[in-house]
């Protein structure tokens, strides 16, 4: 076996073995099916990047498909999102469809079932098909109805469609097997009365078609060769199969549907019944919230499509479920933005530091280095005062010879400025460090090329100057649940799990160079972590939000595996 035949997933294997068969290449064909009943989320990318991923390795086009089949829960604006997404994500679909595309279709081939017996109308309660399914073990009971005549069957679905009944007073079933050892196959709905407005037909269909008879189908109408979903529907395939076996046609491609497993990630929850709950019930601002796992949500808090790419690259395709730690996702982003995000000094924890022997009134321009990862990416000027910030923690009265940062009698150097030397503390009257009194050495200039400019200190500390720091609104985000899996406790409710201090807003002093930023740019404030202009910003008001910080924590959990 070849390198690349070794490094292929499982479902690479399907296709290569379907092609070895004889499938032509030329009909390959992959789709991504959303429901847009909310906001797609972390798991979601898995999905997309496996079908478009597919679809770029064998040349095949990629359908975007909204499987719109129940408009009590749909919205138009889950259709924008999730469109916004993908194309974020750096996919671009072939066709977009939607299952309400082929209600007319659909309703045909119900139609057809009913004439052959293989269908019929239910008038019983839902309630009482329950009931009658039996279990796992037991079989099920016939409905009363199963035996109606086709003539029936098709007039009670007629006037079903022409909306002259209730929502619940009848159902159409297929008629399969109430014996079978697959619950799924026992006579299972495929039509439901529902006279609810529809986002794409209005008020045109009073009966909405259920997802096992819809996806198939589709599938097959858009002649995809390879429908990929997720561990649930496992169970669904010989439905999914049942279905396409009755209005297959000689000659057109037959659907194919394999499993793979999904991939959990930590300390959060990806239903969206659960993540729709947290809207609601304001624990987060909104479905893309920072804290929440929706791909809006990770852009708005600074993530990049390359990051998410290389996030389900690195966990790759599996038969079976995981929970995937969050902090490999932290590092994908990480790794990214140290690439790309240009270097910055942002004071989150202010203290004031008065260099005493720097002339007052007086100021310079330093360079600066953008980012020593990024050859091209050039310096900027950072203005250097006699007063200026540096973070409250970076200073300490007395320290022990690990600690490395500012302390009285102590040096550090400033980055890109000067070494400084810490002389006196100024506190309050209830002994709160309000300011540090410094003495600088105006040869130690950095780049200088001075003797004093070479000497070496141990600490090197960020800074802004007083008299030029822009003033920013700071979010920093930390888990939105305080387990590793929330919705793991059968006995308890996930809420309970909710992190209160999921998030913490604070003021920061910015260096002037981002006065004038835009929504989405991203930083790397030096020795804090990476944050993203979140579009709260705007009239004269500056929004960040914390990425994640520059600490890899990935790398120390692999470290003790």
């Amino acid at each position: 076996m070849s390198e690349k035949e070794r490094s292929l997933n499982f479902i690479e294997h399907i296709i290569e073995e379907d092609l070895g068969e004889g499938f032509p290449k030329d009909k390959l064909r992959f789709r991504f099916p959303p429901e847009p009943n909310g906001y797609l989320h972390i798991g979601h990318a898995s999905s997309i990047c496996l079908n478009f991923g597919l679809g770029l390795d064998y040349k095949a086009p990629v359908n975007l498909r909204f499987d719109d089949t129940n408009p009590e829960k749909e919205e138009q604006e889950y259709v924008d999102a999730i469109k916004k997404d993908v194309e974020w994500l750096g996919f671009r679909w072939d066709r977009e469809c939607y299952a309400s595309d082929y209600f007319q279709q659909l309703y045909d081939w119900a139609v057809v079932l009913i004439e052959k017996g293989k269908a019929y109308v239910d008038s019983q309660t839902s309630e009482a098909i329950a009931a009658q399914k039996g279990t796992p073990v037991r079989a099920g009971e016939e409905s009363p109805y199963r035996d109606r005549s086709a003539a029936e069957n098709l007039d009670l679905f007629r006037r079903m469609r022409a909306g002259e009944f209730e929502s619940g007073t009848h159902v159409l079933r297929a008629k399969i097997d109430m014996a079978s050892s697959n619950m799924l196959m026992r006579d299972p709905v495929m039509y439901r009365i529902m006279h609810k407005h529809h986002h794409r037909t209005g008020n045109e269909w009073p009966i909405y078609p259920l997802y096992d008879w819809t996806h198939g189908e589709s599938d097959y109408i858009e002649q995809v060769s390879h429908s990929f979903c997720t561990l649930e529907f496992a169970m669904h395939r010989e439905l999914y199969e049942w279905f396409l076996d009755n209005v297959y046609e000689t000659g057109r491609v037959k659907p194919k549907q394999r499993e793979f497993a999904r991939r959990n990630l930590s300390h959060t929850v990806v239903s969206k019944r659960k993540l729709l709950q947290l809207v609601k019930e304001g624990v987060v601002s909104g479905w893309d919230d920072p804290r929440m796992p929706t791909i809006s949500g990770l852009r708005r808090r600074g993530y990049t499509p390359e990051s998410i790419r290389n996030f389900t690259g690195t966990i790759g395709i599996a038969k079976r479920e995981n929970l995937i730690d969050v902090s490999l996702l932290e590092f994908c982003i990480r790794e990214d933005l140290n690439k790309k995000a240009p270097r910055v000094m942002g004071v989150l924890d202010p203290v004031k530091v008065v260099i005493t022997n720097y002339p007052e009134g007086e100021e310079e321009w330093l360079d600066a280095e953008n980012n020593p990862e990024d050859a091209g990416a050039g310096s900027r000027k950072v203005p250097f005062s006699r007063e200026i910030y540096i973070e409250r923690e970076d200073f300490r009265e007395e320290a022990n010879r690990k600690f490395f940062r500012l302390k009285l009698g102590g040096e550090v150097r400033l980055k890109n400025a000067y070494i400084i030397k810490a002389e006196e503390a100024v506190k309050d009257a209830g002994g709160h460090i309000t300011e540090i009194r410094c003495t600088y050495d105006p040869l130690s200039k950095s780049g200088s090329g001075t003797e004093e400019s070479m000497r070496k200190v141990k600490g090197t500390l960020h800074w802004v100057s007083v008299k030029h720091a822009v003033e920013a609104e700071i979010r920093i985000y930390d888990r939105l649940f305080t387990d590793p899996e929330p919705d793991g406790h059968k006995d308890r409710d996930f809420m309970e799990f909710v992190n209160p201090d999921s998030l913490e807003i604070t003021t920061g002093y910015l260096e002037p160079s981002l006065e004038n930023v835009v929504e989405g740019e991203q930083y790397q404030f030096q020795r804090l972590g990476y944050f993203c202009v979140d579009k709260d910003s705007g009239s004269g008001k500056l929004v960040f939000n914390k990425t994640v910080g520059l600490r890899d924590s990935w790398a120390k959990l692999q470290d003790k595996n």
